[in-house]
């Protein structure tokens, strides 16, 4: 739950840069143009998501002289997206260097966006992995139960004597193996992706 809201907040901050980087082509000063995106994204969003608290935050610290860039470290280091840190490092070196900020926000929003495309991408493929895991995990029981049930006493020269019983404990640790080393490796490339 906790990283579907980290996508979420991820989704949103970039439409919010986005609503930012064209208040300020209109004119706008960078802190009026987070205020005018906070009504942008309660349209957008509604006044229960996660970017309108975040920017209304944003907005009652601007109004007790906080500057926008300790708000947004703030706001990147409560969220703990590597998105939002980044950006927030980016703008405070631009708004410091005198950069062009909407340029810079614009290219901000494109990188977020393909690099949530790629994630999602690869999220797409680890769920069909996982389903597959699944199904192997799964067919070798199956298997087991169709012969056992088609042909009653194939198995009885592999469960009722030793050399058998020796076999199949063998197979089972096989599988066994096979089963907690698929699952570690699938959580390992889920972390490494998340």
């Amino acid at each position: 739950m906790l990283e579907r809201c980290k996508e979420d907040l991820n989704s949103q901050f970039k439409e919010c840069i986005l609503s930012v980087a064209a208040s300020l082509k209109a004119g706008y000063a960078v802190e009026n143009a987070f205020v005018e995106s906070c009504s942008d994204m309660r349209l957008l969003y509604g006044e229960d998501s996660l970017i309108y608290a975040e920017l209304e935050g944003i907005r009652r610290g601007l109004v007790i002289n906080i500057t926008l860039e300790e708000l947004l470290c703030d706001l990147a280091k409560r969220s703990a997206s590597d998105d939002i840190m980044q950006f927030s490092q980016v703008f405070a070196i631009a708004k410091r260097s005198g950069g062009n900020l909407p340029e810079i926000m614009r290219t901000t929003a494109i990188l977020i966006g393909r690099r949530m495309d790629a994630k999602q991408e690869v999220r797409t493929l680890l769920s069909g992995r996982q389903m597959e895991q699944t199904i192997m995990k799964l067919m070798p029981f199956g298997i087991l139960l169709y012969i056992g049930n088609s042909y009653p006493g194939y198995f009885n020269t592999l469960y009722h004597n030793l050399q058998g019983c020796a076999i199949m404990t063998g197979c089972l640790v096989i599988y066994l193996t096979a089963y907690v080393m698929g699952d570690k490796i699938l959580q390992r490339i889920a972390r490494e992706m998340g």
